[in-house]
């Protein structure tokens, strides 16, 4: 036996081999979908009985494993169906002819056959037969599985006359030697006298109805036997037997203690105990703690296995194993079959049984210690996929264990085994399934979102060579898109951990793969059904920071004074709360206070930089919005190697009005179209992404008939200024010519002048300004594209009443001259008639204006329902003085220089006092000193 299976667990004991096999040419669909209904049938209770048959099906099995069927019987093919197709009368004989021969490979150990014969119709199939069924048509076969019952009794039939004819033979001396095939050239001319002999024919024997009895529901019976085997084969050292006899223990006993079975199994099965003992007596059995093995003597055993005395039944539970003694009795019987190069393939079976009891009983570290032993069993030379088989195992039960980062390691050595350079056609499919399926092990999962979630977990590095194989196999799979998707995920996941050369070629090999396969935001679908989430670049720029800019001042729209009083009454009452709840997402969907207008351009200013070695190229970067219908203006980047905190301004141009939220960008880096939402990267600090888009307003241009102003007035930053200079005399006057110009794309319907007066007294002053709008206002609505022309007459009129203090006002207001400007409370509003207003005017536009304004308005001219435009003319005017004035200043300097004089001649004559003052002192005290 030289290929093991490895899906064998102790519950396996019990069953019946059942080979289920196509017979000439079955469309493999169909085979395989009677075949499902075939092995649906694993659990026949059986009649005029209390035990159940279970039956283990295959539809593969080599001939020469059924040779070890003396060894353990759940090993024996017993059964045989076969499928095949009879299309008329003519094949039959052919298909018959067939059937025979197929028997014949397993006809040593056959105790029945069926064969499933369809689409046979007439003569032929309307004979009665037992052990064939003609069916019309594989649709039409309903009876399937009440045959395979049918099958199943029969095989019990023949499996207890046997076990009765070996637990009956009472011939002694004649009792056969049964043996394993490479043992069999080791008994030629073997005393057959001796009592060694005559003892190991009897353990072998009592251990081969052990088994019988095991498979025939009788499971007490069967501990019996294999106690008895066990002490008939330790002492003739016949080890490899009692290695079998002490598995078939283990197996009993499990089934005993573990009735839902150790392979993980939807039905579980139910331990076939002696009639007369209910399940509620054997549960408080199962696991007593003082239950030991107690040998029963073999004459209390009756013929069927059925005793009246209840008594005999409950010390019989007794020579079950405890569930602690079973991996003893199992570590045991793996170090006999150890002793035998041939048996390597029944002590990896016994090691693989030995982890799925371990792993029920949740002891990984002892099962981890016989799945160390299996690796190192040495079953000659083995085929790649056998090799392939034996990893996949492997990886399953470490999974099984939890031990699964060791499941990964040897899922991963089978997906290196599947394109081994000795493999004539490797299969790269294969490989990258097995890649797949190593992920969780190490850590990984392919959706990036679990990434921003905590602190990076796993082996960086293993999980950058795993990644690195997804790519390689995908390429040589043929799918670059698949490729191009682990590279970026890599990019987006493990890019703090790469070192400078790490990036610069994985950068390298991402452009190689977009070239011929642009990533990008879809969802890729894989054929077993798996789906790989896009991976947006949101770290190529990483992005820390949002801020939604308000627009230019002369675009900025502003609510007409009259409107926003009136709204003002029916707004909700103030009520203050201390309590602050809230959350960064809810401050992403805060409203900002500005608003955007309707057709106008927009800008998102964003904080990035460039975290790689070299310099970053984005091709395409745009804003993702939702809410309007918004047309994003992509713009190019280049950042420089690690260039630091770099301010980059997206633009775009909103074509509906409504609420507008700012999502996120959109970026094409290194060929990868990356869509990046903010609400998957908390660490980016924004305050607010909702603003409001009212409905496009009409723009104005204003020009004036003035040159420009060299000294323009101080002003505010939400004014919008155009400052022009004028020089008059006193009483002079001159005009202005204010050109008004539609430049926008909607009409212009109200227009408002007033005027201010800026840095004078009032009291200077008297009428400054002065217009009249009545042919302006005659030509509203202005369309686009049209002008209107305004004359405002600059008067000067200089009030002299001030008198003596009229330079020091002067000096006041920073003016070195004689004249000041001057301005006139005026302030006139006038609109079109009501015969030029078009109908429905009103209720089509909000209430908002644009303001289009620098910081220096003399001239204010207001609209709306339009671009609201203020200008300020600064008008400055230098006034020629009258010679009375001049005449008193030349007084006042005269008086001044008189006043000057006589303060120096005063100061002359005290210093000369001072000094005569000092030198009579000095005298004074000479004389005294004398």
């Amino acid at each position: 036996m030289s290929i093991p299976d490895y899906m064998q667990c102790a519950e396996d004991h019990q069953t019946v081999l059942v080979v289920v096999q196509p017979v000439g040419i079955v469309p493999e669909d169909e085979f395989f979908r009677i075949y499902k209904r075939i092995a649906s049938v694993a659990q026949v209770s059986i009649r005029d009985s209390q035990r159940n048959l279970y039956i283990r099906y295959r539809h593969h099995y080599l001939p020469e494993n059924n040779e070890w069927g003396d060894f353990q019987t759940h090993r024996k093919v017993v059964g045989l169906i076969s499928v095949t197709t009879c299309g008329s009368a003519k094949e039959w004989p052919q298909t018959s002819d067939r059937f025979h021969s197929q028997k014949d490979v397993f006809g040593a150990t056959l105790y029945d056959s069926r064969l499933l014969v369809f689409g046979l119709q007439g003569e032929i199939a309307e004979q009665q037969r037992t052990d064939v069924a003609f069916y019309s048509s594989y649709d039409v076969c309903p009876d399937v599985e009440k045959r395979v019952e049918d099958f199943v009794e029969s095989i019990f039939i023949v499996l207890e006359s046997k076990r009765l004819d070996r637990a009956t033979d009472k011939s002694g001396d004649k009792i056969p030697l049964l043996c394993v095939p490479f043992e069999k050239k080791d008994f030629v001319g073997l005393d057959t006298d001796s009592r060694h002999y005559k003892k190991r024919c009897q353990g072998r024997m009592r251990k081969h109805v052990g088994d019988l009895c095991l498979q025939a529901g009788m499971l007490q019976d069967a501990l019996v036997h294999y106690h008895m085997a066990v002490e008939l084969l330790r002492s003739v050292n016949d080890f490899l037997w009692l290695g079998a006899a002490l598995e078939g223990l283990c197996s009993a006993s499990v089934i005993f203690h573990y009735p839902g079975g150790t392979a993980g199994k939807a039905a579980g099965r139910k331990p076939s105990l002696a009639q007369g003992q209910g399940q509620a007596a054997d549960a408080g059995k199962r696991h007593r703690p003082g239950a030991q093995e107690v040998l029963i003597d073999p004459g209390a055993l009756t013929a069927n296995g059925i005793s009246a005395d209840t008594s005999s039944e409950i010390g019989r539970a007794k020579n079950c194993l405890r569930p602690e003694d079973i991996i003893e009795k199992y570590k045991e019987a793996i170090s006999y079959y150890g002793k035998y190069k041939n048996a390597g393939v029944i002590e990896l079976e016994a090691c693989v049984k030995a982890v799925r009891v371990l792993a029920i009983q949740k002891r990984a570290m002892e099962a981890s210690e016989f799945l160390q032993n299996a690796v190192y069993i040495n079953l000659g030379q083995l085929s790649e996929e056998e090799k392939i088989q034996r990893y996949s195992i492997l990886s399953e039960l470490y999974d099984l264990i939890g031990f699964h980062r060791k499941s990964a390691f040897f899922k991963r050595v089978a997906a290196m085994q599947c394109v081994a350079p000795t493999i004539p056609e490797p299969g790269w499919r294969a490989c990258y399934k097995l890649l797949l399926e190593t992920l969780p092990g190490y850590s990984l999962c392919l959706d990036p979102k679990d990434f921003s979630k905590g602190t990076h977990r796993g082996w960086a590095a293993v999980q950058v060579r795993l990644l690195h194989e997804l790519v390689y196999a995908s390429r040589r799979m043929g799918n670059p898109g698949l490729s191009v998707r682990h590279l970026s995920f890599l990019l987006q996941t493990m890019l703090d951990l790469l070192s400078d050369q790490e990036k610069k070629e994985v950068t390298q090999s991402l452009e190689n793969y977009t070239s011929k396969c642009p990533g990008g935001m879809e969802v890729i679908t894989l054929p077993d059904g798996l789906k790989l989430p896009p991976v947006p670049l949101s770290k190529l720029p990483i992005v820390r920071s949002v801020k939604l800019l308000d627009l230019p001042v002369s675009l900025r729209p502003h609510k007409q004074k009259g409107l926003l009083e009136n709204n003002m009454s029916t707004k909700s009452p103030f009520i203050y709360s201390p309590i602050i709840m809230h959350t960064r997402g809810e401050e992403r969907n805060k409203k900002i206070e500005f608003r955007w207008v309707q057709g106008d351009v927009c800008e998102v200013q964003l904080m990035v930089y460039n975290p790689m070695p070299f310099e970053l190229r984005v091709e395409h970067m745009g804003l993702l919005t939702s809410g309007v219908e918004f047309e994003s203006l992509p713009a190019g980047l280049s950042l420089p190697a690690e260039s630091g905190l770099y301010p980059v301004t997206l633009v775009g141009v909103p074509r509906t009005a409504g609420n507008i939220n700012v999502n996120g960008y959109h970026t094409s880096v290194f060929g990868v179209t990356s869509d990046c939402l903010l609400e998957g990267l908390p660490s980016v600090r924004t305050s607010g992404c909702m603003v409001e888009v009212i409905p496009s307003l009409p723009r104005l241009q204003l020009s004036t008939s003035l040159p420009r102003s060299a000294h323009p007035l101080q002003h505010s930053k939400e004014e919008l200024s155009s400052s022009v200079s004028v020089q008059l005399f006193n009483g002079e006057t001159q005009q202005l010519t204010i050109t008004l110009e539609n430049i926008g794309s909607e009409d212009l319907e109200t227009l408002e002048v007033t005027s201010k007066t800026c840095n004078t007294k009032e009291k200077l002053f008297g009428e400054f300004l002065s217009w009249d709008l009545e042919e302006a206002v005659s030509q509203l609505p202005l369309k686009p594209g049209q002008s209107v022309t305004l004359t405002v007459n600059i008067k000067v009129r200089l009030d002299f009443s001030g008198g003596e203090n009229l330079l020091q006002d002067l000096n006041d207001d920073g003016i070195s001259v004689t004249g000041l400007p001057s301005s006139s409370p005026l302030r006139q509003v006038l609109k079109p008639r009501a015969e030029t207003k078009p109908l429905g005017s009103e209720s089509s536009k909000t209430d908002y204006n644009h303001v289009k304004t620098d910081r220096q308005t003399e001239a204010n001219c207001s609209f709306s329902h339009i671009d609201k435009t203020v200008h300020r003319v600064n008008v400055a005017c230098l006034y020629q003085g009258a010679a009375d004035l001049n005449q008193w200043r030349e007084q006042a300097d005269a008086s001044l220089n008189y006043i000057l004089c006589v303060c120096v001649c005063v100061c002359v004559c005290v210093c000369v006092c001072v000094c005569v003052c000092v030198c009579v002192c000095v005298c004074v005290c000479v004389c005294v000193c004398v």
